[in-house]
């Protein structure tokens, strides 16, 4: 009965130390992240939908950039490999038109507009020259299963920017092409609940490793941003108060939530209202 035990004991411990080995963020020679720090970053720029200031243009850029606020955006590529900023997997819902940002060269989606405004989808150039290191900006990259060009091509362009910024992606194979290309540059792994009901989807292993945070042991990433619902995961508990890794929230939505979350996060990326300048 004692070797049962003994056992069962050294499997459990086994499996727990594999376990934090495989949520490991990046531990080692770590990039200097203080120029991120002491801002709230707008979510797909100071937008309103409602008031021609769409989502993810450059009237949204320019708001959240003169407000002091870093800016979160989304990049994609066109048909043309062209990186352009729009968050959706489809234009539906924006533009209301059929297909995807990759069906389209940029010429063609210049027919498109963002919500019924003057404002079309902008090249990732367009809103680097526009912001020009006024504020900090964290860059998703939107990455469907292994195709990582669009990591290729905006790094050409981001490389080149004299401000500051990082990059994030759910796809952890975002974050390993950066970090055998650019290990350089601040790289973070995107993660929440992963559910049906939030349009992600019939969940499968792969959703769980990324709720969980598995794939870090591969990707190394400087920083965590999880969905501020997400707030008990136990694997982000343990990368930011056990591997004191960067841990930011996204999306706040009021000030209450915000006040509500301020010591369980270091950085805030927020929509829909403005927070206090100064207080981050």
């Amino acid at each position: 009965m004692k070797n049962i035990s003994y056992g069962i004991l050294t499997a459990a411990a086994g499996a727990a130390g594999l376990y934090l080995l495989a949520i490991m963020p990046g531990m080692k020679k770590k990039p200097d992240m203080k120029r991120l720090l002491n801002h709230y970053y707008a979510h797909r720029g100071l937008y309103d939908n409602k008031t021609g200031v769409p989502e993810n243009s450059l009237k949204a850029f320019e708001k959240a950039a003169i407000s002091g606020y870093g800016i979160e955006l989304d990049v994609q590529l066109t048909k043309d490999k062209i990186p352009v900023v729009f968050h959706d997997n489809t234009l539906n819902r924006v533009c209301g038109i059929n297909g995807k940002i990759v069906d389209y060269t940029y010429e063609e989606l210049q027919k498109f507009y963002l919500y019924g405004s003057n404002q079309r989808i902008p090249k990732l150039q367009q809103v680097l020259t526009l912001v020009g290191g006024r504020v900090p900006l964290i860059v998703e990259m939107k990455i469907e299963r292994f195709d990582t060009d669009v990591c290729q091509f905006a790094n050409e362009l981001l490389k080149k920017y004299q401000g500051v910024y990082c990059i994030e992606s759910f796809n952890p194979i975002g974050l390993q092409w950066y970090r055998k290309h650019n290990p350089g540059v601040v790289r973070g792994q995107l993660s929440k609940n992963f559910s049906r009901h939030d349009g992600d989807g019939e969940q499968n292993v792969v959703h769980w490793a990324l709720k969980n945070l598995l794939f870090n042991f591969l990707t190394k990433p400087d920083f965590i941003a999880y969905d501020y619902k997400g707030v008990y995961c136990l694997s982000r508990l343990l990368c930011r108060y056990l591997y004191k890794n960067l841990s930011i929230a996204y999306t706040i939505k009021s000030q209450e939530q915000l006040d509500k979350y301020a010591k369980d996060f270091d950085l805030f990326i927020f929509e829909q209202f403005e927070p206090m300048i100064g207080e981050a």
